[in-house]
Formats: C-alpha cells, structure tokens, sequence
C-alpha cells in the first residue's frame, strides 16, 4: 500500500504534466528516489464533470513510477484516439485517478479472477486488451462478463478466452481526487 503522502505526490505529478502539456505549468520533474524511483507500472484516468476524458497507461514495470505517471498523464491528456487533446480550460474540471498495477500472473480458471479486485489482460495473436480492476465495478460486471468484455476491448470475439486466448490478472492501487 503506497503512504498517503506519496499518493498526493504521483497525483500532483500527474496534474503538473497535464497542466505542462496544455501550457499552463512547467513540465515537472519527479524526484528521483522514493516511490517515484520504484519500477513499476500505471495507469493515469482524467474524468472531467464526471465522465471519462482519458486513460492511458504502461503495464510492464520497466520504468521509475515517476517518469511512467509524467508520460501517461500526458498521454491520456493528448493521445488517447477516443478524446480530443484536453484544453488549458478544462483543467480545472479535471479529476484524476491512479491505478499502481501489481504484476501480471498468468490466469487458468476465470474462477481465478476477482471482480473489483483484478484487472484483466487478454492476448491473442497480435491483439492485447487490458480493462483495469475498477471497470468491472463500475459496470457491476460478473466475472464472466468482465471476460468477455476484455476480449472485446482487445478486438478479439467474446469467447476467445474460451479458444486459445491468453488471460492474465494483476492487482490495481487505485486512488485519486473522486
């Protein structure tokens, strides 16, 4: 569990860099050690008025937390294809929310997967989904429905876990101003 103080340090990260990326704040810097040095992924979700205005993310733990929250919040403020790039005067309805993400374990059973508490990643091919833990909920989702829902999300037919599709789980820290 991430202390509170470093929570209200990745969210304020997160604010920066949309505030940067719109030109309305310098581009900020994170530290360089502490929970911003740990390797890990996340996913950064603005809402504006309650509604989802972007969402982009990294899912291997590859890079410092910090660097990963500065480039996905400026990507889920920009560059994600179902929104327009946010404006300087939206920033002050933005909301934004965290998802520190656990590593991905591989899935055999879909009695495995717990809805509100995993997220979903499905592989096919060349094709990838992933739906974070809090969508299943938010949708009140069965598990089986969360499934299939990630199998949509990635392209893929409604029963490809059912036939070869590889399904992983992982573990989401999520928190933000909502």
């Amino acid at each position: 569990m991430t202390a509170e103080e470093d929570r209200r340090l990745l969210l304020q990260l997160a604010r920066d860099a949309v505030a940067a990326h719109v030109g309305a704040a310098a581009l900020p810097s994170p530290p360089s050690d502490g929970v911003c040095a740990r390797r890990g992924g996340a996913f950064v979700t603005l809402h504006s008025r309650g509604d989802l205005r972007g969402c982009i993310g990294h899912v291997e733990a590859t890079d410092p937390l910090g660097h990963v929250i500065v480039r996905c919040a400026i990507a889920a403020c920009s560059t994600d294809p179902r929104f327009p790039p946010v404006t300087a005067a939206e920033l002050p309805h933005l909301d934004f929310e965290l998802s520190l993400l656990g590593p991905l374990e591989p899935v055999t059973a879909i009695e495995e997967i717990e809805v509100g508490r995993h997220g979903l990643v499905v592989e096919m091919h060349w094709r990838r989904g992933l739906l974070l833990p809090q969508v299943a909920t938010e949708w009140r989702w069965d598990r089986e429905t969360f499934v299939v829902q990630t199998c949509v999300k990635a392209g893929l037919p409604r029963d490809a876990w059912k036939n070869g599709a590889t399904l992983k789980r992982f573990d989401a820290e999520v928190f933000g101003d909502r």
